[in-house]
């Protein structure tokens, strides 16, 4: 099987680092090259050591998810002969306390929207086994325990 890697960078600027007043700041760089601009969530982390303009890694989880979730509906419907001619999506990640009080993603909901053409247009039916074959092929969806809602799922 394939390995994923992503480089994470970053350095203290500054002398506030002990009392906790330094920038959280940092980037991470991707195999293909891509440096994203990251920072923690100024809703975990205030300004000015957060940056609201940057990535933070509760966004790149929901994204990864929303992504995923996408990637594997596109196969799964090309497979099956429906022709998709665009895929949005504004997936929403809600945070909670788990049973120790840790903080965690517990539930990211999927609202695409889809637009079909061709000859053979999915009925609801078909996007309902669509949605449950991608959600159960993702790599992603597979590998977290964070509830996943997507259209037809049981919570959907």
């Amino acid at each position: 099987m394939a390995e994923h890697t992503a480089a994470i960078r970053w350095e203290r600027s500054g002398d506030g680092f002990l009392s906790g007043k330094y920038s959280r700041e940092h980037v991470w760089t991707f195999d293909g090259g891509l440096t994203v601009p990251a920072s923690p969530s100024p809703h975990i982390v205030p300004v000015p050591y957060s940056n609201p303009a940057s990535v933070d890694p509760e966004e790149a989880f929901v994204a990864a998810i929303a992504s995923c979730h996408m990637l594997t509906f596109l196969y799964v419907a090309s497979r099956e002969g429906f022709q998709v001619d665009s895929y949005q999506d504004e997936a929403v990640g809600t945070m909670a306390k788990n049973a120790s009080g840790v903080p965690w993603i517990n539930r990211v909901k999927l609202s695409p929207k889809i637009e079909y053409s061709g000859s053979k247009l999915p009925a609801p039916s078909d996007e309902r086994r669509l949605h449950h074959l991608a959600h159960e092929q993702c790599f992603i969806a597979n590998s977290v325990k964070t509830e996943i809602i997507f259209p037809f799922s049981p919570a959907g």
